[in-house]
């Protein structure tokens, strides 16, 4: 029995599919849609020198013309920081007296937080201007901003 040349452009279609699902580059991915414009040509009839332009002519068109616009979409910027994810790094002035125990005070972004010195045994005096480096519940971890 003899395959369809059709036949051939949807296995080469299918095994490069395949292979864009492994490797993600979008590489694989346009050259199987190529094939499948191919495999068109050839269901249609067209002569294998047909199909080969089509082939070549489609997998140059999807990878000069798609794959940048689709890579630039995958490339996106990260989300912005919210919520108290987007108070790490912030300065603030200390209210109360800090310590390592979380007994102090910070205003943060014009909110009043309870706050914990990251160094233990040291005391941030109130007027202290310090930075966020975490949330941890609804305490801030901080340490004096010139470090």
């Amino acid at each position: 029995m003899v395959m369809q040349p059709w036949l051939w452009w949807l296995v080469i279609a299918g095994v490069l599919g395949v292979g864009e699902m492994l490797t993600l580059a979008l590489i694989l991915g346009m050259t199987a849609l190529a094939a499948l414009v191919a495999g068109a040509v050839a269901g249609v009839g067209g002569p294998l020198s047909v199909q080969l332009v089509a082939f070549a002519a489609t997998s140059v068109v999807l990878l000069l013309g798609l794959r940048p616009v689709a890579r630039r979409h995958l490339h996106q910027a990260p989300a912005t920081a919210t919520g108290t994810d987007a108070l790490i790094g912030v300065t603030g002035v200390v209210l109360e007296p800090v310590n390592g125990d979380g007994d102090g005070r910070v205003r943060i972004r014009g909110e009043i937080w309870s706050a914990r010195a990251t160094i233990d045994g040291q005391v941030l005096e109130p007027g202290t201007s310090v930075r966020v480096l975490r949330i941890d519940g609804a305490t801030a971890i901080v340490h004096p901003a010139q470090l």
